[in-house]
């Protein structure tokens, strides 16, 4: 087991490394080889040509580009300061970059909020499991039936519809015209109930699409894993059937729940952009959106960086829970 997590550690990151080589070419690399420069994504393609200069010294663009490469790693492991004539900025670490458009380094701007789409993603995920695979468990043990079928054409429209319809029928009805939920995000220092409040329809919407796909995959799985000789010499051994589904059955199911739960909850706590738009909850997926509209370059790498980190980190968790949920597999 030992030998496994360092191995898996090892691996997570060589991983954190080449993603974060890869946005560093896609950001700073790619555009040079096309003929843009750089120093336009901080300032603005109608900036003054002094201004870009400026930004082009502070940042070390006319370096050659590997200095410029190990400046950014250097810079998210230790800090790194920013210097122009003789004015120096000093981003500490981790330093994702330095936003030129309201003065500050990335990572304060990002850690307020993080704590809204980490609540945002946690909640939804615990109700879109819990929903999820409750509903294909009970399709698959009664395939066929009216609460089957029921089951599954809720379980479509939930794929189908999209989180912008949704969310804005679930404010329309629950919001304005019941007024029985609150849609204004509170942190949870200041007001458990009233974060608790702010985020129940953000949830319900969120897990709605995703307990959809989680239900059709359980069903699925759970069917072909009923069919198994294993399961069908447990029941030959006269175990109950609550035996059978819960001890033997389900833990053939988790497996590959897990490995989508990885991705999905990793790509979400880099941010729920749409979610965050439709109920204007200031999270990463908001500052995303905002900073490509107003090309704030360092914003959009740092939510690129923090979502990767999330995914790599997400899935090192998953495949350490293999070995609890499914006893066949051997960590050696």
């Amino acid at each position: 087991m030992l030998a496994y997590l360092i191995r898996r550690l090892f691996a997570v990151v060589l991983m954190l490394m080449v993603v974060t080589l890869v946005t560093f070419g896609i950001f700073f690399l790619i555009p040079k080889m096309v003929g843009t420069d750089p120093a336009t994504m901080y300032v603005g393609k109608q900036a003054d040509p002094a201004a870009i200069e400026g930004i082009r010294q502070k940042m070390g663009l006319d370096d050659p580009i590997l200095v410029q490469f190990w400046e950014f790693v250097r810079g998210i492991v230790v800090g790194r300061d920013y210097t122009s004539g003789g004015e120096t900025t000093h981003c500490a670490a981790p330093c994702f970059g330095y936003s030129f458009r309201t003065e500050q380094a990335v990572w304060p701007i990002l850690l307020d909020r993080i704590p809204v789409t980490l609540s945002l993603a946690a909640g939804a995920c615990v109700l879109w499991l819990l929903g999820g695979i409750t509903t294909g468990v009970v399709s698959a043990l009664r395939r066929g039936t009216v609460v089957d079928r029921s089951a599954m054409g809720v379980a479509l429209a939930g794929v189908s519809l999209p989180i912008y319809f949704t969310g804005v029928v679930a404010l329309a009805i629950f919001h304005y015209k019941l007024e029985w939920f609150d849609a204004t995000y509170v942190p949870i220092e200041d007001s458990f109930t009233g974060w608790l409040e702010g985020l129940v329809l953000p949830w319900v919407t969120l897990a709605f699409l995703y307990a959809a796909m989680y239900a059709r995959l359980t069903r699925a799985t759970m069917l072909e894993v009923l069919g198994e000789d294993y399961i069908r010499t447990a029941r030959a051994k006269g175990l109950k059937e609550p035996v059978v589904i819960g001890k033997h059955a389900m833990r053939s199911t988790m497996t590959p729940i897990l490995t989508i739960l990885g991705m999905d909850l990793g790509a979400l706590i880099g941010g729920a952009i749409l979610t965050e738009t439709t109920f204007n909850l200031q999270g990463l997926g908001q500052a995303a959106i905002r900073s490509i509209g107003e090309r704030d370059l360092p914003i959009i790498v740092g939510v690129t960086l923090i979502t990767a980190a999330s995914v790599v980190v997400a899935n090192l968790i998953v495949d350490l829970m293999y070995a609890v949920i499914d006893p066949r597999v051997r960590l050696a």
